[in-house]
């Protein structure tokens, strides 16, 4: 999976897709979609989908995806590979959401969360997918939020489509499996190859990149600029990265404040609009970048 576009330009998202097999367009298909890092407070966040026709769901099955979880990282990349070599019947793509987009997101004057984000995001895939030629008839999804409320959602938008929306998915249908390992694979590379523009002897012993990892602890501790922050590989969306900036930073006062004197924590500093320094990291928002 060649993903060096986004390393090069990491604050951006960016989208990236297979070709799409001549018989996707012209047979009814379903669509799996699933996501990989939503928890971390490094890295991005993948959103991937995987279609195929529905005549080949049983050939599909027979490649032997399974939930990306359970399975070791070169399985994981065997896998991927597979789905590959089966061009034929099977198309997928991939949308990275940069740290930076979901810290700006979160942390904007308005709102965006972290479920709408994932929404939206998958909302996305389908589109793309239509607009693609993929004749989609069936979307299996594995749930953000409670189960009905998402799907109907889904249905108000595409009510000729067919959705089934649940927890566990990646385990239960393998179309989403296989959307759920080429989210796995194009995130550990992300993970992997990062490139830190800050600084390139940044150390890259991060661990999973989990809030509860000890390794990832001791790195956010030890990377923590008082002024800027953290690296862009960074959510400081997340709390553990507030708490950090709010113990271990400067505090910032803003000149168009309310109140005189009023101090706030380096959080704040990106989501004030008007400041340069902010600009730097915000210019680029809602750039979504795709190679197609």
């Amino acid at each position: 999976m060649e993903i060096d576009h986004f390393l090069n330009n990491c604050d951006e998202n960016f989208k990236l897709k297979s070709d799409v097999p001549k018989l996707l367009t012209s047979e009814p298909c379903c669509l799996g979609i699933d996501e990989a890092g939503r928890g971390p407070v490094l890295g991005p966040m993948v959103y991937a989908s995987c279609f195929t026709p529905i005549s080949c769901k049983d050939k599909l099955a027979g490649l032997g995806c399974d939930d990306s979880k359970v399975l070791k990282e070169e399985q994981r990349e065997n896998l991927f590979e597979t789905l590959n070599k089966a061009n034929e019947y099977i198309g997928w793509m991939v949308h990275i959401l940069s740290p930076a987009y979901i810290s700006t997101s979160m942390l904007g004057r308005t709102k965006y969360n972290l479920n709408s984000i994932s929404h939206d995001t998958a909302i996305d895939l389908i589109r793309s997918a239509l607009k693609l030629g993929v004749e989609v008839t069936e979307v299996y999804v594995d749930t953000v939020g409670p189960p009905q409320t998402y799907a109907e959602k889904l249905k108000k938008l595409f009510p000729s489509i067919k959705f089934t929306v649940e927890k566990k998915a990646d385990s239960k249908y393998p179309v989403v499996s296989a959307a759920s390992i080429c989210a796995k694979v194009c995130r550990d590379k992300a993970v992997k190859e990062w490139r830190f523009r800050e600084n390139s002897d940044i150390d890259t012993k991060y661990g999973s990149g989990y809030p509860a990892d000890p390794v990832t602890k001791v790195w956010l501790r030890n990377n923590v600029d008082r002024i800027f922050g953290f690296p862009s590989f960074v959510r400081f969306s997340w709390s553990t990265t507030s708490k950090l900036l709010e113990n271990e930073a400067v505090p910032v006062h803003w000149a168009d404040d309310d109140e005189e004197n009023s101090n706030e924590p380096i959080t704040s500093y990106f989501c004030k609009k008007g400041n340069s320094r902010h600009q730097f990291f915000t210019e680029n928002k809602m750039k979504r970048v795709t190679n197609f």
